[in-house]
């Protein structure tokens, strides 16, 4: 196939809201053409159903939103200790101040929240455990005279002493975070240690990993580390909520789970009276998540905020440095590998230890934590495995999900252990990958069976693309190219029943209002549904819209998170669509006498095999009915619902081992490789080509994939190159802004991006399809290790991998 340069203008990453500033990137695009004979519009690049939407300013976006003359606002009273106790706090002061009307404290609110494990509080308590966390909030009535009041709330501390290091957390003699941990409530699979600061311990046992290593020709062991990242959405977390008169609660989130939300909200605040019917979320257009804005974070503050003026919309609006401390963050990692492998490469055992810096709050990271100590192995196939995936509390800022859900900060330990492997062994890394690389049906880890993967097309056709095996030079003698080929592989994280809804309405034109809870976060899910919406009933994609969620009227969507709305909204959406053409070939064989096998829909309108020439159009029926020889009608408005759970999965399995269960739905595998030129005096790196293959199950949107890959791949490698979270001895953010906190320029950006899009089929998708939003930047920081390597003959076993540090480690080899 042909290569093609394409020039693309981008102001984030993927247009999905990283705050990046890019411009003319060149993609050298391989896509395999999809097969798109059976259908017209799967499998078709059609336009984004909300550009024009977006592009002309007419998308709104919580802060857009106007709420009138009784708006308030809300400004929060930070900590600025890692962790204290809470002695006293006085008010009195910031109530002084004209246009306030209120302050409010833990006092008022003894309420827990979280969505995994319940270990946070609306307000801090008697404790607070990060610096940043709000231990109290002031209401007034415009936002400047709320933040100076807010400096006025005098609030007295004792000092403890924090932990600040996952491995210190660890000791013994630590000092506990949590002194109430074995009496929090949590979810049947996490495995939290009394008495200690050990919130979630996955452990996953295969085989015999002593015998393991002893069948072993080579073992070798190293450790990694990963520090903290910042998802840099462009669009800060927000929220607006109003109590009213009736004592109905409504809160306007930018968010990710609306629904979690809701559920999150009533639970909390159940003391209060108010159960799941009184609680309404609705969640316009979002400025970017990245795992960033999924659960429940500050957004509890509006909800519970609102409850205290009633009547009164309150708005929480977080500035750009409460974004960086006082939102998720990625966890930092240490990893421990240790690996067998006999000389002609066969992998005979692993043992994967990764310590998880959690936070102050593990309430959805410790699932993050638990995930990947289920997938740890890689998509490798290994008899022997021992993995323990702990969770540690830290107190600095909560950890959560962040996009690739830890498989980006263990696949960093584990691809760069691989490559340090086959050199010793003497063996092309590509080769060591391939002879291990996973295949349908083989026994994951915990004992279920590999779904239908792609990975070898993938391997074979990157290597092809980096041009494997050939020795590049620069034309500069001060510089050197390393190429690097790595793997990588990721399940959605979802609880065992997370399901998916969907409903479709037929309007008087014939035109489909489609109505899901899936969030629409820059990756073009709208898009996506309506596509598959079309390719079932017909209708241009120009009649359907697709509308954002709000609680009270779309239907359930557990979250968007996990690269599985497509797979699982999809398959919802397919089923709303086969439901209004089952109900239109009902009304139509008893009403016109057609037999239901003979009928079919195309062009908006039911034809009839049996029948040349005839035609009913759907603006002639789908409400109005079908008027029959009586002159009486049948059938009435169309309206097709659907709904998805996997019911096939499980998350109980032996605590031990890990045994038993059936966790992860899928797999969406892929590979990674990229040509990198180093200056070998300064360090400093030029990405020349990066290459993404993903096996997608079914490529719904080609064009839309194209877009994840170069996204996805953009921000793997700034997290590699550029991004570092610094904080003091006390626990306190030093670069919470843009300015000291690096991410890639348009100088930056890879002169080269090529997305290779892969269909091995998943037998339960939509089409075939899964997901692929989260994979694409999980290869980054292996494939960059991997290349200083092979340019400069150093490792390096710690990220981010900058120019600096290469250049130490330089001179160190000298």
């Amino acid at each position: 196939m042909a290569k093609t340069k394409l020039g693309h203008k981008l102001h984030h990453h993927n247009g999905n809201g990283r705050k990046t500033v890019t411009n003319q990137l060149k993609l050298g695009e391989r896509l395999r053409t999809p097969s798109t004979k059976e259908h017209k519009v799967v499998g078709h690049s059609v336009p984004r159903i909300d550009g024009l939407e977006k592009v002309m300013g007419a998308a709104q976006f919580v802060d857009d939103i106007e709420f009138g003359p009784k708006l308030l606002y809300a400004a929060v009273v930070e900590s600025p200790y890692a962790h204290a106790k809470i002695i006293r706090i006085d008010p009195s002061a910031a109530l002084k101040v004209p246009g306030v009307v209120k302050v409010v404290t833990g006092k008022d609110f003894p309420y827990v929240f979280g969505l995994y494990m319940k270990d946070r509080h609306i307000f801090a308590q008697d404790r607070a455990r990060f610096v940043g966390e709000q231990v109290a909030a002031v209401i007034a009535w415009d936002p400047k005279a709320a933040l100076k009041a807010a400096k006025l709330v005098k609030v007295d501390y004792e000092e403890l002493t924090p932990m600040l290091e996952p491995m210190a957390a660890l000791d013994k003699k630590a000092t506990l975070i949590h002194p109430d941990l074995g009496r929090y409530q949590h979810v049947p699979w996490f495995f939290p240690k009394a008495h200690t600061n050990i919130a979630h311990w996955r452990k996953i046992r295969r085989g015999d990993a002593d015998a393991g290593f002893k069948q072993a020709d080579l073992v070798f062991e190293d450790t990694y580390t990963v520090p903290r990242y910042a998802h840099c959405s462009i669009e800060v977390h927000g929220a607006v909520g109003l109590y009213d008169a009736s004592g109905r609660l409504t809160v306007w989130t930018a968010s990710q789970s609306p629904y979690t939300q809701r559920h999150g909200f009533a639970e909390a605040l159940a003391p209060l009276g108010i159960t799941h019917k009184d609680v309404r979320v609705i969640t316009p257009y979002v400025g970017g998540g990245f795992g960033g804005k999924a659960g429940v974070s500050m957004e509890i503050l509006g909800a519970a905020l609102a409850t205290t003026v009633k009547g009164h919309p309150v708005k929480v609006l977080w500035n750009r440095a409460q974004e960086f401390y006082n939102t998720y963050q990625r966890q930092g990692v240490v990893s421990k590998l240790k690996m067998g492998v006999k000389k002609d490469g066969r992998i005979t055992a692993l043992e994967h230890a990764i310590y998880w810096d959690a936070g102050a709050y593990v309430e959805y990271g410790a699932n993050v934590v638990n995930a990947t100590g289920l997938s740890a192995t890689g998509p490798y196939r290994i008899e022997n495995v021992k993995i323990d995936s702990v969770c540690v509390y830290t107190n600095l800022p909560p950890g959560g999900p962040y996009r690739g859900f830890g498989y980006s900060e263990f696949g960093f330990g584990l691809e760069s252990h691989l490559t340090q492997v086959a050199r010793k062994l003497k063996m092309d890394p590509v080769a060591l990958r391939k002879k291990n690389a996973i295949k349908e049906g083989d026994v994951l880890a915990y004992g279920a069976h590999m779904n239908p993967t792609g990975i070898q097309e993938a391997i074979g056709r990157t290597a092809v693309e980096i041009k494997w095996g050939k020795k590049e030079v620069s034309k500069d003698p001060n510089k050197a190219i390393g190429k690097a080929l790595v793997l990588y592989w990721k399940a959605p994280a979802m609880p065992p029943n997370a399901s998916s809804s969907a409903f479709l309405k037929f309007n008087e034109d014939g035109s489909i209002n489609l109505l899901v809870s899936g969030m629409e976060i820059g990756q073009g899910l709208l898009t996506v549904m309506a596509q598959i919406a079309s390719e079932v009933l017909t209708v241009p994609m120009t009649k359907i819209r697709v509308e954002t969620p709000d609680t009270d009227r779309n239907p359930y969507e557990w979250q968007t998170v996990g690269s599985h709305v497509t797979w699982g909204c999809g398959n919802a959406v397919k089923k709303a669509a086969l439901d209004a053409r089952e109900q239109i070939f009902a009304t139509v064989e008893r009403t016109l006498h057609l037999a239901k096998e003979d009928l079919y829909l195309e062009d908006e309108a039911v034809k009839c095999k049996t029948r040349k020439g005839w035609k009913l159009s759907f603006k002639d029926f789908v409400i109005t009915g079908i008027q029959a020889e009586d002159h009486t009608f049948k059938g009435g408005p169309v309206m097709g619902h659907g709904m998805f759970m996997p019911e096939f999965a499980s998350a109980i399995s032996n605590p031990e081992t890990g045994q038993g269960g059936h966790p992860n739905v899928h797999y969406t595998t892929g590979a990674g490789g990229i040509i990198l030129e180093v200056d070998k005096q300064t360090g400093k790196m030029k990405v020349l080509k990066a290459v993404l293959a993903a096996d997608v199950g079914k490529a719904i949107n080609p064009e839309l994939i194209k877009g994840q890959v170069t996204g996805g791949m953009l921000q793997g490698l700034a997290t590699v190159l550029y991004e570092d979270m610094r904080f003091d001895a006390k626990g306190r953010l030093l670069n919470a802004n843009f300015s000291d906190y690096k991410i890639p320029t348009a100088l930056d950006i890879p002169e080269e991006v090529v997305p290779i899009i892969i269909e091995a089929a998943q037998p339960d998708g939509p089409y075939g399809a899964r997901g692929v939003g989260e994979h694409t930047m999980i290869p980054a920081a292996s494939m960059v290790a991997n290349a200083v390597e092979d340019a400069l003959g150093i490792r390096i076993r710690s990220m981010p991998i900058t120019a600096e540090k290469v250049a130490l480690a330089l001179k160190g080899a000298k």
